[in-house]
């Protein structure tokens, strides 16, 4: 049984695709052992409690500092002994630490069809503001592991989305969320939990299963 730990900052849409899933049984072999936020108020901690999964905060303005925080979350991390950590709207940058911790044992959801529209300030809104304007026919999003970059990591889903000529950023990010996110990622959770999902030379190979 796979243990999963899922990091949330806001509202936990991706986290409740998860969960919805799981209930499904579109994802199986996998638990969700702890849902962890940075954030008190995020509404993905009451998702989890209405789930049953214990949610915890750990928020960086309980600690004197950037490092301080970094080790706490990892120990409290370490503390529920995962196979594998889902980035699920996690607006934290995940220490150099976490990723050597957990090589090839973090995922993250990026809200574009990377290499487009990704890397360093390209979240949230932004991502689909940047689309818009360059004018794109289609965008998508990416499941893939994180390593010590932002967004570089080896990719493992991808699914595109359509473009709409009267598209706003507001409109496109829930297309994105409902046509690509909360397809791909609860499917690339069940890959990696039936072992179907492994890296090689920095490229995910999968096999077996519905990909």
């Amino acid at each position: 049984m796979l243990k999963m730990i899922v990091l949330v900052s806001g509202g936990g849409t991706n986290l409740q695709a998860i969960i919805d899933a799981m209930a499904a049984g579109k994802i199986t072999n996998a638990e969700i052992a702890a849902v962890i936020s940075n954030n008190p108020n995020a509404y993905a901690l009451k998702r989890a409690e209405q789930a049953g999964i214990e949610g915890v905060c750990v928020s960086p303005k309980s600690f004197e500092t950037r490092d301080a925080f970094n080790r706490a979350l990892l120990a409290k991390i370490q503390s529920y002994g995962p196979d594998l950590i889902v980035l699920a709207g996690c607006m934290v940058v995940i220490p150099r630490e976490m990723v050597q911790a957990y090589p090839n044992k973090i995922i993250n959801i990026h809200p574009a069809l990377i290499p487009s529209f990704c890397g360093t300030g390209y979240y949230g809104l932004r991502v689909h503001e940047k689309a818009l304007e360059r004018g794109v026919k289609l965008t998508g999003a990416t499941v893939h592991f994180v390593d010590e970059g932002t967004d570089t990591g080896p990719i493992i889903l991808q699914k595109a989305v359509a473009v709409k000529p009267d598209d706003t950023p507001e409109i496109l990010q829930r297309r994105v969320m409902e046509e690509a996110e909360w397809q791909i990622m609860p499917q690339a959770i069940n890959l990696i939990a039936n072992g179907c999902v492994k890296v090689e030379n920095g490229r995910v190979m999968i096999s077996g299963g519905e990909q």
